[in-house]
């Protein structure tokens, strides 16, 4: 766009609900902030799902709003002498998108605070091939190895809820790193792809989420990354080994936990509960440095597709049923 104007997906209250169209706005629309990023990629996470298809649990509470939880660019101007203009940085959290405007705009002007500088090694199209998703799953893989998880174990971890963004990097993360990898999921025709990412056991969706009477069964996982809660981590907190821990990142499955204390009591299992949106600035930069070492690039590349902003929400609707694999990134210049 010429001059200070760009194009953004603004989101307003209607009668019936809410309209969210790509619009031209100007650089005085931009809200408050120390630094104004020139934004290059974008993402499209289930949490955008639920703020662009509808609102759903009313994560967005100011109009006109736009939307996306995660953004990479190119400072462009900064009142913070730790950026300066050409600085290639990341955003992922800190409530952008939903109380703060956020990444589906080809300009943002944000907290300095929320900012990371991009890892070398990585573009702004890999680190939002990564995104929330991606620096959840690394928060969920460090989150477990702090808690004594190791290649060298000989039984599997467990990834739920596999073929989803932060599932799918899941399993290529620890794929890499040496471990065995099952992965769960309730999707049959993604079991190539699964494997593909480095899965060397497939657990059906049923096998984990039909409830037991059975407070323990039998020792299984050596740790897991759950993307689903609900029924299934009930279920799986009996399948893990003595002192083993669950990192806990989701519930597509529900908020409900319906479980018994004798888990933790009687093996030791640890509920580790995984934050990716008020991470502290150091745990993030260390999260992505980690990102950048150990994720395979080429399995990244493998399990991401590009959309341009104004496909976002028709895709949207995609992902909330289930229907995206991997990760979709957003190109807000397209």
């Amino acid at each position: 766009m010429p001059g200070d104007r760009f194009d953004a997906l603004v989101m307003t209250e209607t009668d019936g609900g809410y309209d969210v169209t790509v619009r031209s706005l100007a650089d005085a629309d931009l809200p408050a902030g120390d630094v104004t990023v020139g934004v290059e990629y974008s993402t499209l996470n289930y949490k955008d799902g639920l703020v662009v298809h509808g609102n759903q649990g009313r994560l967005a509470r100011t109009f006109p709003h736009v939307p996306g939880i995660d953004l990479a660019g190119t400072v462009e101007s900064s009142r913070d002498p730790r950026y300066r203009p050409g600085d290639k940085v990341v955003l992922t959290g800190w409530r952008v998108g939903e109380l703060h405007w956020g990444g589906y705009a080809q300009k943002a002007r944000v907290n300095a605070d929320w900012l990371v500088p991009l890892p070398d090694g990585l573009s702004t199209r890999l680190a939002m091939a990564v995104g929330t998703a991606g620096f959840t799953s690394m928060l969920c893989v460090m989150a477990l190895e702090d808690h004594g998880l190791t290649p060298a174990v000989d039984a599997p971890v467990l990834v739920t809820g596999a073929a989803g963004g932060v599932g799918s990097l899941a399993v290529a993360i620890l794929a890499r790193l040496g471990y065995r990898v099952a992965a769960g999921t309730g999707r049959p025709e993604q079991v190539d792809y699964l494997r593909s990412l480095g899965a060397v056991q497939i657990v059906a969706r049923a096998e984990l989420s039909e409830p037991t009477q059975r407070p323990l069964e039998s020792e299984t996982w050596a740790g897991c990354v759950d993307t689903v809660g609900g029924t299934t981590l009930g279920r799986l907190l009996g399948q893990m080994r003595h002192g083993a821990s669950v990192a806990a990142c989701g519930l597509a499955g529900g908020p409900q936990l319906q479980t018994t204390v004798l888990p933790l009591l009687l093996r030791g299992v640890n509920i580790l509960g995984i934050d990716s949106v008020m991470q502290p600035f150091e745990n993030r930069v260390r999260a992505w440095e980690r990102v950048a070492r150990d994720l395979p690039l080429d399995r990244l590349e493998a399990a991401t597709s590009v959309c341009a902003l104004k496909d976002v929400p028709a895709r949207a609707a995609e992902i909330l049923q289930g229907q995206v694999r991997g990760r979709l990134v957003v190109d807000v210049n397209a």
